[in-house]
């Protein structure tokens, strides 16, 4: 295929994916009581599924303390077009979240007719596990670090007589960037096992800067997340967990290319 060819196979490609990420955004879009009343001011509720299951925890030690009774916040709109914007920016954003399966198969099916043979055989189940990975980060940033994040900013106060008034921009913000970082980081397996493949990196690399990742790991949760130690570490942990994991997934990587050679010989 020429440059052109190529220019116009990539087009299409693209359009297919806006295609999808609009089709899920309207949706979005329409079904306004359900994805705000229910989905995005989920975690401002006491009786979210999160405040509900530390609950149950608290209820089985004997201690109410995990029970949420109130969220002293409220969350309202100071421009006239925030909550058209908001309505917009978040259809948007879950259309792009529900559609990333499908995004990401053009992408690779645009990217995997140029890999070798092997490369392709390599990296079968690609679109499959970048997919479910980035889908459980997600999860995980909605049910676990939002909610927490929002309990602690929300109950935060330097002074009683000040009070908890958010703007709905700062909020939904705030909600978007933790759901996407945390799919967003949960790729860090399937980096090292491409890297891993590619021969750039090693068990032993990997081993060896471990004193130096956890450094990396928690600027990177200072920066995804608000300025609360608790939040950092509900992302710091999971981080820490793929980073070990990844170790795990190199050296099986560099068993299988050992074995691989062992068997050409």
């Amino acid at each position: 295929m020429s440059f052109l060819d190529h220019l116009e196979e990539l087009r299409w490609h693209i359009i297919r994916s806006m295609a999808a990420i609009m089709v899920f955004a309207v949706a979005a879009f329409a079904a306004k009581e359900f994805v705000w009343g229910v989905l995005i001011l989920g975690p401002t509720q006491v009786d979210f599924w999160t405040f509900r299951q530390f609950c149950k925890i608290g209820n089985l030690v004997g201690s109410d303390a995990f029970c949420l009774t109130e969220m002293p916040f409220i969350i309202q709109s100071r421009k006239m077009t925030g909550q058209f914007t908001m309505h917009i920016y978040s259809s948007a954003v879950i259309g792009l979240i529900a559609s990333f399966p499908y995004v990401f198969f053009e992408i690779w099916r645009f990217i995997s007719p140029g890999l070798y043979d092997t490369e392709r055989k390599l990296s079968r189940g690609a679109v499959f596990f970048v997919s479910a990975l980035f889908l459980i980060g997600v999860l995980f940033g909605y049910f676990v670090v939002t909610p927490i994040s929002v309990n602690f900013l929300g109950n935060y106060q330097v002074d009683p007589s000040i009070l908890n008034e958010f703007d709905i921009t700062s909020y939904v913000g705030i909600l978007i960037t933790l759901v996407l970082a945390c799919g967003l980081l949960f790729q860090l397996p399937i980096v090292v096992y491409f890297l891993s493949k590619a021969g750039i990196i090693t068990p032993l690399t990997l081993i060896t800067y471990r004193r130096h990742a956890i450094v990396v790991i928690l600027i990177i949760s200072a920066l995804v997340t608000p300025p609360d130690p608790v939040t950092q570490l509900l992302v710091t942990f999971p981080l820490l967990l793929l980073y070990q994991a990844s170790i795990l997934i190199s050296k099986w990587v560099l068993r299988r290319k050992k074995a691989d050679e062992a068997l050409d010989d």
